[in-house]
């Protein structure tokens, strides 16, 4: 095995293969996040500003059509914020269940272990059980940081919405005074 390959049997080991899939998850889960802050720093704001100017620039501000523009504007806009808001909420639910699942993968070969063996064996179930318990940790822990993550995004999305009409209106009062 290479030797960059070594961490990811070890994690295999202590936990199962189901804590690869953890693992996969959970750099998932990141990866959406870092893509989205990398956005919200980079793309959205250049986007918000030529949405502003676009918007300054416009002759007419006041009537039905032009109020219709703008608000169609600003949604296709907070939309490309908001758009890998299901897929990061689906990431964090998974994360419990995959935990679960190796819990319960985990303690039926602790099971079929004692059962092989006909002897109980407090050490060996003490191991097993702890082994098996690894999955559920971890996807707890990945969905909590996953589920910060999600609200605080969510909670940008909303100031950010607001803040892009403010801005709108205070453009529209700079270009005319």
């Amino acid at each position: 095995m290479p030797l960059w390959l070594e961490p990811l049997d070890r994690l295999a080991e202590a936990g199962g293969p189901v804590l690869l899939g953890i693992a996969l998850v959970a750099a998932l889960l990141f990866g959406l996040a870092l893509e989205r802050m990398w956005f919200f720093r980079i793309a959205y704001r250049r986007a918000r500003r030529r949405l502003i100017e676009r918007w300054a620039a416009r002759d007419d501000h006041l009537s039905w059509s032009a109020r219709t523009l703008r608000e169609v504007w600003t949604r296709e806009l907070i939309g490309r914020l908001r758009r890998p808001l299901p897929w990061l909420k689906l990431l964090v639910a998974i994360c419990p269940l995959l935990g679960l699942l190796g819990t319960v993968t985990g303690m039926i070969t602790v099971f079929d272990g004692l059962a092989a063996s006909e002897t109980s064996q407090a050490r060996a179930m003490a191991d097993g059980v702890a082994r098996a318990t690894l999955p559920t940790l971890s996807g707890m822990a990945v969905a909590v940081v996953g589920l910060m993550f999600t609200s605080r995004l969510e909670q940008v999305i909303r100031r950010e919405d607001q803040r892009l009409h403010d801005r709108l209106a205070r453009a529209l009062e700079e270009s005319h005074a």
